[in-house]
């Protein structure tokens, strides 16, 4: 098992209702399927029970607990909670994040800005500052961040775009920063992925079935014309978080079936 005996915390482990799985819940299963043990974190606390409930019908070992992580005092409470529940923090893996009520520049509120950046990026901030003083303390340790190919491609909407391009810088600086200690830190890039957040609102917003979503996501990717999944960002969360990528950090690593290679 890849992550035999590792700890890991899933923040945004839960999920929206939808006919497709989040990348959080899967990325918080795959975890338990190769072994470790995860803290699902979600401001929804049924969300994230519902994604422990499926890890131990498997077989696997999960726990549950509510957080805003825009608040500073839930996030020092995560780390906190991780280590009086299981002693370390091995993995954090961040997959928060929004873009509901965005706007062009000239449209935007500011009462949005100031959400959507405090969820997309100063939450993510927070999570990795309470996480890293333990493992800096135990030297070593793994923060995977899920940022976006928005960073790269070219939006309609401005405050999503910069949000998860800071993530970006965000992370490459960490990963500087802590490697004296041991501790890794990498972006997760998923494209156009076929989950209820990206799918369910968008048909809800158009007044379309959701097939009619699916269809025109699809036909932008250059792979197979068809989105990717969950699974495939999981699949890549897994590998960076394995003792497999040792020797990675700093990077940014697309999942989008070649969709970055049509910016040009």
């Amino acid at each position: 098992m890849r992550l035999k005996d590792k700890i890991a915390i899933v923040v945004g482990a839960g999920q929206q209702p939808g006919d497709t799985i989040g990348n959080g819940r899967a990325t918080a299963i795959r975890f338990a399927q190769e072994g470790a043990t995860v803290l699902c974190i979600d401001i929804n606390e049924q969300w994230a029970q519902d994604t422990v409930d499926m890890i131990e019908a498997e077989g696997g070992k999960a726990s549950a607990l509510k957080a805003d992580i825009t608040d500073e005092t839930q996030c020092k409470a995560i780390a906190d909670t991780c280590v009086e529940r299981y002693g370390h923090i091995d993995v954090l893996h961040n997959n928060v994040g929004r873009s509901k009520g965005d706007m062009a520049t000239h449209e935007l509120d500011e009462a949005v800005w100031d959400e959507l950046m405090a969820m997309n990026l100063k939450g993510m901030m927070l999570t990795c500052k309470h996480v890293l003083r333990v493992m800096r303390e135990q030297r070593s340790g793994v923060i995977l961040n899920v940022s976006s190919t928005s960073a790269f491609a070219a939006r309609a909407t401005v405050t999503y775009k910069t949000s998860k391009g800071a993530i970006n810088t965000m992370t490459q600086h960490i990963a500087v920063e802590n490697a004296p200690y041991g501790v890794r830190a990498n972006v997760v890039l998923p494209g156009l992925m076929d989950t209820p957040m990206a799918i369910v609102r968008r048909a809800e917003e158009r007044g379309v079935d959701r097939d009619v979503v699916r269809e025109e996501r699809n036909a932008r990717v250059p792979l197979e014309n068809r989105m990717g999944s969950a699974w495939d960002v999981a699949n890549a969360a897994l590998f960076l978080a394995s003792d497999e990528a040792n020797y990675i950090t700093g990077i940014v690593l697309p999942v989008d079936g070649g969709l970055l290679c049509k910016r040009g």
